[in-house]
C-alpha cells in the first residue's frame, strides 16, 4: 500500500490512557477501510518536526503546537490546515480564581501578591492567563510574584497536574490567585483537590479553542487523509464501540477544525515569545 493511502497519527503521550484510545481507534478506522497507524511522542515539540520531517501523516496537537505549526510553515513557506476538533475543543475560558473569603475584587488587587500558574508551556493555565493580567498592566516578576508548578513540560499542560497544584497552593495559602481552565474548578472539587465553594472566579479570560488534528496542506486532499476525516466526522457516540473511547478522549463529537478561537493564545504567545524561539531552533540552517 503506498504511503498516500496510509494515515500515520502522532500523539503526545500525556497519560496512559493515550494507548487505550488509539489502540481501540486504529481497529475503528481499520475496519472502515483506512490503513491506519499511530505513532506516541514525549513533547509536541518533537511531534511537530516529525510533521514536517514526513514521518507523520496528521499531528493531534495542542493549541500551542498549532501555532508552532503554523510558524514553521510560514517560515518554509508552507501551509498547515486544522483538519477536524473535537466538540470540546471549542469555546473554552480560563479563570484566576482566589480563595472564597479573601478581598481581593479584580486583578489590580493581585499586585504585590502571588498567583501560581502550571507549565510553561500550558496555554490554559499559564500562556493565556499571564496574558490577560498582561492587559490588565501586571507583569510577571515586576508587580505579583509567579509561583510556577512547571510539570511534565513539552506536554502544553494536557496533563492538568500543574493546574491541581497550583489550587493546592493556593488553598494553603503559599499562592493568592491560581489559574486553571475553567471546567477544572468543577473537576477539582469533584475529585476532592478543592472543596466545593472555597474558590471563586476573579477574572474569566476571553474564550478560545484548544486541540485539533494538523495536517500540511499538500496532504490535506489525499484520499487517505479524507477518508480519515470523514470517519471522525461521522463517528456517533451512540456507537457503543467508540463511546467509551470518546469519552476517554473526552468528546461526544468531532466537528470541522476551525483556526478562528486562536487569538487569545497568539497574542500571548506574540507577547512571552514562545512560539519564536521554538520556530527559530528549528528552522535554523544545520551545522556544517
Amino acid at each position: 500500500m503506498s504511503k498516500d493511502q496510509t494515515v500515520i497519527l502522532g500523539a503526545v503521550a500525556y497519560d496512559p490512557k493515550v494507548v487505550t484510545i488509539w489502540d481501540g481507534f486504529r481497529a475503528y478506522f481499520t475496519d472502515h477501510g483506512l490503513d491506519f497507524d499511530y505513532v506516541l511522542f514525549s513533547n509536541y515539540e518533537r511531534q511537530v518536526q516529525a510533521l514536517f520531517d514526513g514521518l507523520i501523516t496528521v499531528a493531534w496537537n495542542s493549541p500551542l503546537a498549532w501555532l508552532q505549526c503554523e510558524g514553521v510553515a510560514a517560515a518554509a513557506g508552507r501551509k498547515v490546515r486544522a483538519l477536524c476538533m473535537r466538540d470540546t475543543d471549542r469555546d473554552l475560558a480560563s479563570l484566576i480564581v482566589v480563595r472564597a473569603q479573601d478581598p481581593i475584587a479584580a486583578p489590580a488587587d493581585l499586585k504585590g501578591r502571588r498567583v501560581a500558574v502550571g507549565a510553561d508551556d500550558s496555554p490554559q493555565a499559564t500562556l493565556i492567563p499571564l496574558g490577560l493580567l498582561a492587559d490588565h498592566g501586571l507583569s510577571a516578576g515586576r508587580d505579583f510574584e509567579l509561583i510556577r508548578f512547571n510539570l511534565l513540560p513539552g506536554k502544553h499542560g494536557d496533563h492538568i497536574g500543574g493546574e491541581r497544584e497550583a489550587v493546592r497552593a493556593l488553598l494553603s495559602r503559599q499562592a493568592d490567585a491560581a489559574c486553571i481552565l475553567e471546567s477544572n474548578l468543577a473537576l477539582f472539587e469533584r475529585d476532592g483537590t478543592c472543596p466545593p465553594g472555597a474558590l471563586r472566579t476573579l477574572t474569566r479570560t476571553p474564550i478560545y479553542d484548544h486541540c485539533n488534528f494538523t495536517v500540511l496542506a499538500e496532504q490535506a486532499e489525499t484520499a487517505a487523509v479524507k477518508r480519515f476525516s470523514e470517519l471522525l466526522l461521522t463517528m456517533s457516540y451512540d456507537d457503543p464501540r467508540v463511546r467509551p473511547l470518546l469519552d476517554m478522549e473526552g468528546l461526544t463529537q468531532w466537528m470541522a477544525g476551525r483556526t478562528s478561537g486562536y487569538g487569545p493564545l497568539r497574542a500571548a504567545v506574540q507577547r512571552f515569545g514562545t512560539v519564536d524561539r521554538f520556530v527559530s531552533r528549528l528552522t535554523a540552517p544545520a551545522a556544517e
